[in-house]
């Protein structure tokens, strides 16, 4: 079963003819992308963002150049972070508020695009959505609401969970403010939540270990680079816990994980092109303002419920955007 789910943006874009965008910039533009590593975690997003890119004029190689940057863990993203600063690129692509925190650090003047945001403005990114002010600008969608909602269908989904893992990461600096808000929230469904934090890869493991020790019936996992660039190793620890899990991001569910609800990453860095394609021709981050992704998708791994024996409510596969078989 597959139906599509679309994105409204807030704010409109200015369709501009193509060979004028691409006849307007004499020099090669170099963008900088700055993320966690692996690179092949990224292969939809990066090929989303080259695509919006292709679609308004530029030619990779001849009049635009990404700079990608990995780093192995969130400590080392400074030091790539000033490593462009030196390169002098021209916009530095930091999707999230964990890659947008060392760019800022490292940079005032270099414009900062950022593609998934989770509040700007709440962790001081952004004066306001509508003048964002310094050198940082993008697209966010609302985590801290999305994570909230999300435990919601996660105890719909599994009506007789009392206890509730969280994968949070201390290293996201929104994920402090979506823990609050999901205290807030398990209080008025009547469960109790099991913290788990996972400050890298190698945490998952004792993650799982004390949720299961703690006798978590589900777990949920608010968006992070970390968790969603490690999609396959968390979906079998979820396996060989038969423990439902709900993701943020749609590729953890098709790489096993049972259940997302989020918004749909490809179209948000398809749609950072924009950006960046403005601000090559001259406007200033300052003066873009931030646009917020307004629906999001519930995808569905019936063969994950299948292998864990959970049976998903009727009601709620009906509700999915998709579900995959």
């Amino acid at each position: 079963m597959n139906r599509r789910a679309i994105i409204t943006l807030l704010g409109g874009v200015a369709v501009w003819p193509l060979p004028s965008r691409a006849q307007q910039r004499a020099k090669m533009a170099r963008i900088g992308f700055l993320s966690l590593a692996p690179a092949s975690a990224w292969t939809g997003p990066v090929e989303a963002l080259r695509a919006g890119l292709r679609d308004l004029g530029y030619v990779e190689g001849q009049t635009i150049a990404i700079e990608f940057r990995w780093a192995a863990t969130v400590d080392d993203m400074r030091t790539l972070a000033d490593e462009l600063v030196r390169m002098n690129v021209d916009i530095i692509v930091a999707p999230a508020s964990t890659e947008v925190e060392p760019a800022r650090q490292a940079t005032s003047t270099i414009p900062i695009v950022f593609a998934q945001h989770a509040d700007p403005v709440g962790i001081g990114h952004a004066a306001s959505l509508a003048h964002p002010g310094g050198n940082i600008t993008g697209i966010s969608m609302l985590l801290t609401e999305l994570a909230t909602k999300s435990l919601e269908i996660l105890k719909e989904t599994v009506p007789g969970a009392r206890r509730i893992g969280v994968l949070w990461n201390p290293t996201t600096p929104s994920h402090s403010q979506v823990v609050g808000a999901l205290e807030v929230g398990a209080k008025s469904l009547a469960v109790e939540l099991v913290m788990a934090p996972v400050r890298s890869d190698q945490d998952f493991a004792g993650a799982f270990s004390t949720m299961a020790r703690e006798h978590a019936d589900a777990f949920l996992v608010p968006s992070s680079p970390l968790t969603n660039s490690r999609a396959g190793p968390l979906a079998q620890l979820a396996l060989d816990h038969r423990l439902p899990g709900m993701f943020a991001n749609k590729a953890n569910v098709e790489a096993g994980g049972l259940m997302s609800y989020g918004a749909d990453f490809n179209y948000m860095y398809r749609h950072a092109a924009t950006y960046i394609d403005k601000i090559l021709r001259g406007a200033r981050p300052a003066d873009l303002p931030v646009e917020q992704a307004s629906k999001y998708q519930l995808v569905i791994n019936l063969k994950t419920a299948k292998a864990i024996g959970l049976d998903v409510p009727p009601m709620l596969l009906a509700r999915a955007d998709e579900v995959i078989e």
